[in-house]
């Protein structure tokens, strides 16, 4: 082959390669124009905000903390115990406080609120979560037994702490919950859609549960924001705890009513159970079937089961007619 054949092999991709850049320019403009429209969505500050990455970052940090010893490849011992925690939450103190800065920041700029010294209010903000640590350790703890007490499945504490899906949502949230009560904007949702996404429980961080909280299995159990639970309750996988069907117009003027129910203590929800609605209360004590549907409060020490559907058999493929 000429050299002259060779070169021109070569000479024309590298054209049309050329004009197909030039197409991108395009793009860029179009997106420009878009993102400038105000009729999409996009968020384009002089400030970062917060990321999921240091989100999770800041979850894992907390979760060595509340159960020393489970999360770290760190020998620990009476001897260096205190050494650890105090190294560690000084990390988590550091990762905790940007992120809070970052998110209070975002809102003071977007949302044009009237905001002063959010560095001085993110680094309080951390401080006072890290205050709460030992009393969260203490409720997880209650959780723990929750799970060993609740279910036969259980070997030990450290199956529970190490795999079980229910008590590494309820952490989250607990966590979550805690920052959510600080006032800190946007961080809370973050850790408990992470803990979504990875176990299949949605619980709302300003839901309030009380301590000893036991889900079994957990997938697809959604507790929502305003959802009130007591001491001692068992759910099981697909429960939801949430809000009547509402007009599409009437979400901004319900935002801080009460919507879901609430639970009282020693409440045991079997598997699919619907409980709706912010004036349902269920009573201290019941037993909620599976696959109930509720819009409607139970008294306590009530026991609330499905009718029992006649299951029909088919001998041979032929099945009997239903009268």
């Amino acid at each position: 082959m000429a050299e002259e054949e060779i070169f021109d092999q070569c000479q024309n991709p590298a054209i049309r390669l050329d004009r197909r850049r030039e197409d991108l320019h395009k793009v860029v403009n179009q997106l420009t124009k878009t993102c400038l429209s105000g009729d999409c969505f996009e968020h384009l500050a002089p400030q970062p905000i917060p990321l999921r990455d240091n989100t999770i970052a800041i979850i894992k940090q907390a979760r060595k903390l509340i159960f020393p010893g489970y999360f770290t490849q760190t020998r620990i011992d009476p001897v260096n115990l205190k050494y650890y925690l105090g190294q560690e939450l000084s990390e988590l103190h550091e990762m905790l406080g940007n992120q809070i800065i970052l998110a209070i920041r975002h809102d003071c700029l977007r949302y044009h609120d009237s905001c002063v010294n959010c560095e001085e209010r993110g680094l309080d903000a951390a401080s006072d979560f890290v205050k709460q640590l030992p009393k969260l350790r203490q409720i997880l703890a209650t959780d723990v037994n929750a799970a060993i007490e609740g279910d036969p499945a259980a070997k030990s504490v450290d199956q529970v702490i190490f795999s079980y899906p229910g008590l590494f949502a309820i952490s989250i949230y607990r966590m979550a919950h805690q920052l959510h009560h600080l006032k800190v904007p946007l961080l809370p949702r973050m850790m408990t859609e992470y803990a979504h996404n990875l176990t299949g429980i949605d619980i709302n961080p300003g839901a309030h549960i009380a301590e000893s909280f036991f889900i079994d299995h957990g997938t697809g159990i959604v507790i929502g924001e305003t959802t009130r639970i007591g001491k001692r309750v068992r759910i099981y996988q697909g429960v939801t705890l949430g809000a009547l069907s509402l007009p599409r117009d009437a979400g901004e003027s319900l935002r801080n009513t009460r919507r879901h129910p609430t639970i009282e203590d020693e409440v045991i929800i079997y598997a699919g159970a619907t409980i709706l609605g912010g004036k349902t209360i269920i009573g201290a004590r019941s037993v909620i079937g599976g696959n109930v549907w509720l819009t409607s409060s139970v008294p306590p020490d009530t026991k609330v089961l499905q009718k029992t559907q006649q299951p029909i058999y088919c001998e041979g493929g032929i099945c009997p007619t239903q009268e």
